[in-house]
Order: structure tokens, then C-alpha cells, then sequence
């Protein structure tokens, strides 16, 4: 994709990571710079009509009885951006930070927001030129929007503030100097215009979801080959189960792991056990495999629905007008509004740390399974080589712990921020969404997530080495000989935080799951 043109209407989470992630250039329609210019119009005669329009003849807040007049409202929505660069923390993301500029150059395009052609202009500009604002990660309520993070990129579209330009780290009007891009001097409404909306909870989200996307279709890989470690029974996925309860995303994974094992002489059918368990109950294996085996459908299945729903509420708020007021040119008014309350994302995203996290438990006990003697069909304890010592090494013993610490956290980050508001702007603001703390919990838990996958994927490919030479399914033996291209089976004890890193960098960059889709194609 060489660029990505924000209408205000059509924006979609892939063009999001493109921007954010590869740097497409942006560019603007035509008919959105048109309707830009019509709105500021209605601004500017709204103020000559001498119109009460909140924040910009009035304050903001508790403050929006204070009447403002036409010479001070330059002054205000100057202060508005000073004001509100209150954030605090780590700097977001690179990423993060061009999906916010792009998010809100894409809903000043809808042409509701009331400003100048040139605003826009020189926003997308940024975005092109890779100038990116510090923006501090904690500080917003999600109501009125992300005032904090939202402001702090404005500021360096004044020449304030803090920028990373070309690697370096600079003030923001030295990063716009070097880029070549004129400062703004805000008019009337803009301010309000540039901070007020959803944007950085928004960009969260998207950049999570597609992660998330990717990340499920990954893990059902990965558990496929936990299967085959633990020669686990296929019955579960047989389609015909999943008719019968007929959710979307339960029948799509149940269907993924037949075709990735496809093939495979390591998981058989229940009959297969009896036949080599003389039929009789006791003589071997059980009938069918314990929950973290036989649920797989139905936890990732709850995950796939969850990612979809989500989906879908992030890519109505990418186009949608978040600011307050918003301009109605063809009927000449503006009307207040809470477009800018982030509930709905907020909830949506406290359902995706709800579903990762169950997919991050689920793996943490496959991988006590893979570990435990007692419980993985006859592998060495801790996945320990037969060629070493059991007493003088431990194998992936620790590695377990990791995923233990991480499944456990992501418990406590799993809980709901979108159920607490604290009133701000003494309580004028009286129920806000949390909903920046909702989106930057999922992507913490996300990243965990992705950190207990990584770990499973250690432990199954050790487990497969264990059983001895056998034949892998179609999709599985893919990514198993990917695995084994940078980190070798363990022998003798190492230090394993590089194996996991290692394993993780497949994941997060999406090589693992490409390799075994060009070998079964793209999983449902």
C-alpha cells in the first residue's frame, strides 16, 4: 500500500497499522477538504451572528458560564492546549502516537469539528513527515475524550511541547523547523477542535485488535502442537460437536486445529486409544483429554467472537465525530453533545483483556501439563532431555514460572476500568469512561499474552522432539521447523530468556503464522 486517504468515513484498522506501523503516507480527499472549508464558514458566521457556542464564546467546563468575547477566543484556545498538556508516565509509542494523528486528522475530515483546511493540513503534514509529539501515557479520564494526550500533540503543532523527529528527541519547534512545516496560530473553536476525542483509547484499540487477530490464529497453532506433544484426541473438534452449539468463532477453531493437524500420527481419535488400551477403562489413557485440550474451541472460539465484536465498535469510532460542539453547516447550528465520551470503547475493551486473558490461562496450563509427569503421557519431567541428568538440570522448569507470573497479572489487569468514574471539572464532568486505562490494560495483557504463547511454543517443540521421530501435521510441522530454524531442541541446561525472546519475536511479527498459512492457507 503506498498511502492511505482519510475521508472520514471509510478508515478501517489495517489502514491504521499501515500508517502507525510501516509509515504509508496520508493524504486527504478532496471532498473531505471541502467539507473542512464549509464548516469553518458556518464557525466563523456563528460568531459574527454572535451565536453562544460552547468554548469558544464561553469557557470550558465548570467554566462554560464565563462568557468570551470574539478579540479573547484566539487566547482561549491557546490556553486550552497549554492547559491540558497534563500528562504524565512513559511516552507512548511511536505506533501509538501515528495512529492518534492519524485518528484525529481523520474525524476533523468529517467536517464537524469547525476548523481551518490548513489545521488539517498541517496535521497530516506531521504524519508524513514523521514528526511525532511526546505524548505521556497516563493522564485522561476518557471524558471530555483524551483532553492530555490529544493536547500535547497539539502543542507541537503551536511550536511547543516535544517532538522525535529523525530518531532524535528535540522541542517542538525545532522538530517542525526541520521538517519544514509552519507552526499554527489556532482561531476560534480549534483547540477544542484538536483535543477533544477519543483518539488515543481508539488508536489502542485498533492496534490491539489486529494484533489480537493475529495473535488467536497463532495460539491455535501453537496448542495444536501441545497436542501433538501430549498425543492428545482429536473427537473434540470433529465438526459435527460444534454444529451443535453453532457459535461463530468456536466452530472457526475447532476447524483450524483439524487442518493444522491434519495428517498428524500424534493425536488419534478415541477409539484409536481404546483399541491400544485393550477397551478396557484403566488399561491406558482416558477417552478424551482434560478441559485445556477439549475446550480449545470454546475458549479461543469466545476470544475470536470477542476480537470480531470489538472490531466492529473500533471501526465506527475511527469514523466517527468525537469533539464537542460539533457544526452542522447545512442547518447552520452547533450543538453541544457527549460524542466524546468514551464508553463504548472503554467496554469493549475491558472485554478483549477479559477474552485474552482466558487464552493466556488457557496456555499457562497446557504448559504445566507439558511439564508435569504425572500428567503429560509419559514425557520427562520439566521436558528434560534424556541425554542429561535429571537432578543436575532443570529444563523448562522455570520457564513455567514466567508464564505463571504473567497469566496471574494479567488477572488483576483484567479487571474492569470502564466500571469506575471519579467526576472531574468539580463534577461538572460526573461520569466519565476510564476508558484510556481500559485500552492501555488490553495491551499490557496482550503482550503477556503473547509472552505465555511464545513460552508454549518452547515447551510443545521440545515435547515433539521427545516422543522421537514421528510425522507432524500439515500446518504444525510448518511451524515447528520454523521454530527450529532459530532456537535449537535443549539438551543442556541455558539461560532460556533468549529462547523466549526469540519465540516471541515470531509471534508479535506475525512470521510463524504466515509460514503455516502458505502451507494450508489462511485460517478461518
Amino acid at each position: 500500500m503506498n498511502r492511505v486517504v482519510i475521508d472520514g468515513e471509510s478508515l478501517m484498522i489495517e489502514d491504521v497499522v499501515h500508517v502507525a506501523s510501516h509509515d504509508v503516507q496520508v493524504e486527504i480527499s478532496q471532498e473531505a477538504m471541502r467539507r473542512v472549508a464549509r464548516c469553518r464558514e458556518t464557525v466563523d458566521k456563528l460568531i459574527k451572528e454572535n451565536r453562544i457556542i460552547y468554548g469558544v464564546t464561553t469557557g470550558f467546563g465548570f467554566l462554560a458560564g464565563v462568557a468570551i468575547t470574539p478579540e479573547e477566543s484566539k487566547e482561549l484556545q491557546i490556553n486550552l492546549i497549554r492547559s491540558h498538556s497534563s500528562a504524565i508516565g512513559k511516552p507512548l509509542g511511536r505506533d501509538v502516537v501515528r495512529a492518534l494523528m492519524l485518528l484525529r486528522a481523520n474525524t476533523l475530515a468529517k467536517g464537524h469539528s469547525g476548523v481551518r483546511p490548513e489545521t488539517l493540513e498541517t496535521l497530516v503534514k506531521m504524519l508524513n513527515m514523521k514528526v511525532h509529539p511526546i505524548i505521556p501515557e497516563k493522564g485522561s479520564v476518557g471524558a471530555s475524550g483524551d483532553l492530555s494526550a490529544l493536547s500535547h500533540m497539539a502543542l507541537v503543532m503551536l511550536g511547543e511541547g516535544q517532538a522525535e523527529f529523525k530518531g532524535h528527541t528535540m522541542g517542538g519547534l525545532e522538530a517542525m523547523r526541520k521538517a519544514g512545516i509552519d507552526i499554527l496560530e489556532l482561531q476560534a473553536k480549534e483547540g477544542l477542535a484538536l483535543n477533544n476525542g477519543t483518539q488515543f483509547m481508539t488508536a489502542l484499540g485498533a492496534l490491539a485488535i489486529h494484533d489480537a487477530e493475529q495473535l488467536i490464529r497463532t495460539a491455535e497453532i501453537v496448542s495444536a502442537m501441545s497436542m501433538e506433544a501430549l498425543g492428545a484426541i482429536s473427537d473434540a473438534f470433529d465438526n459435527r460437536i460444534h454444529r451443535a452449539r453453532a457459535h461463530e468463532g468456536q466452530t472457526s477453531t475447532a476447524r483450524n486445529i483439524l487442518v493444522l493437524t491434519a495428517g498428524s500420527d500424534m493425536v488419534m481419535t478415541s477409539s484409536r486409544v481404546m483399541k491400544e488400551s485393550s477397551g478396557k477403562i484403566g488399561a491406558g489413557r482416558l477417552p478424551h483429554d482434560p478441559y485445556t485440550i477439549r475446550c480449545i474451541p470454546q475458549v479461543f472460539g469466545m476470544a475470536r467472537d470477542t476480537i470480531k465484536h470489538a472490531k466492529k465498535i473500533i471501526e465506527v469510532e475511527l469514523n466517527s465525530a468525537t469533539d464537542n460542539p460539533l457544526i452542522f453547516p447545512e442547518d447552520n447550528e452547533c450543538l453541544s453533545c457527549g460524542n466524546f465520551h468514551g464508553q463504548p470503547v472503554a467496554a469493549v475493551m475491558d472485554f478483549l483483556s477479559i477474552a485474552l486473558s482466558a487464552v493466556g490461562n488457557m496456555s499457562e496450563r497446557r504448559i504445566s501439563r507439558l511439564l508435569d509427569p504425572t500428567m503429560n503421557n509419559g514425557l520427562p519431567a520439566f521436558l528434560i532431555h534424556e541425554d542429561v541428568k535429571k537432578g543436575l538440570h532443570s529444563g523448562f522448569m522455570a520457564s513455567q514460572f514466567t508464564a505463571a507470573a504473567l497469566a496471574s497479572e494479567n488477572k488483576a489487569l483484567a479487571h474492569p476500568a470502564s466500571v469506575d468514574s471519579i467526576p472531574t471539572s468539580a463534577n461538572f464532568e460526573d461520569f466519565v469512561s476510564m476508558g484510556p486505562a481500559a485500552a492501555r490494560k488490553a495491551s499490557e495483557i496482550l503482550t503477556n499474552v503473547q509472552y505465555i504463547i511464545a513460552i508454549e511454543l518452547l515447551c510443545a517443540a521440545q515435547g515433539i522432539d521427545l516422543r522421537g521421530p514421528k510425522t507432524l501435521g500439515r500446518g504444525t510441522g510448518k511451524a515447528y521447523e520454523l521454530l527450529r530454524e532459530k532456537v535449537p531442541i535443549l539438551k543442556e541446561d541455558r539461560a532460556i530468556h533468549e529462547d523466549i525472546e526469540q519465540s516471541v519475536e515470531l509471534i508479535r511479527s506475525g512470521s510463524i503464522l504466515l509460514y503455516v498459512e502458505q502451507a494450508v492457507g489462511i485460517l478461518s
